[in-house]
């Protein structure tokens, strides 16, 4: 009788087992379910990529805003060249962000992005990006980085994307580990000092 009683509770308890490993390997795979989510959706402002520009370009113009920030502990200063621009829908526009390392090391970083108000992520395009690869700086280097963008004419059909006059573009810097032909190059100034010795 008190077999039947272990066997039954060891089910249970196996099945429990079962039910916390499946639950862990789902919490794993949201992550990337989530960003590749956005990105075909534009959910949460997240704007699209495309090859080229669309052939159609309407007369409805929208200003675009940029905004720049870095993550804290990020040495970088980063701004945007222009504050703003106005362009016709579909029109392609080409905006430059200024990134300086003020440091005396090399310091790589990746830019994460975001469109406000949400309802633009979709219908907001960009053809080329700093932001899609790591970018590295020299210390004390100065790069102005380009974005080629356009806002997608469907969002004129788009209940409550037809409201929408005005897109900010904002970006925030993350520091990142250097790439490795990059960190073989940096060595630190005491390693540098003995070897000159």
């Amino acid at each position: 009788m008190i077999f039947p009683r272990l066997q039954g509770k060891n089910r249970t308890l196996v099945q429990l087992v079962a039910v916390v490993a499946t639950m862990a390997s789902l919490s794993f795979a949201a992550v990337p379910f989530y960003d590749w989510f956005c990105r075909v959706t534009g959910y949460g402002g997240t704007p699209q990529r495309a090859e080229a520009a669309p052939d159609t370009i309407l007369d409805q113009t929208v200003k675009i805003r940029f905004d720049a920030t870095v993550e804290q502990g990020m040495p970088w200063t980063f701004k945007p060249v222009v504050r703003s621009m106005e362009l016709r829908i579909g029109e392609t526009g080409l905006a430059f962000y200024e990134a300086h390392n003020p440091t005396d090391r090399v310091i790589g970083g990746r830019a994460s992005f975001n469109v406000f108000p949400d309802t633009a992520g979709g219908y907001f395009t960009k053809i080329e990006c700093f932001c899609f690869s790591e970018q590295v700086l020299q210390p004390g280097e100065t790069v102005q980085m380009p974005v080629s963008f356009f806002v997608d004419p469907a969002i004129v059909d788009d209940p409550d994307g037809k409201f929408v006059h005005e897109i900010v573009l904002s970006y925030t810097f993350h520091e990142t580990p250097l790439p490795e032909d990059q960190a073989a190059l940096e060595q630190p100034a005491a390693a540098k000092a003995a070897a000159v010795n």
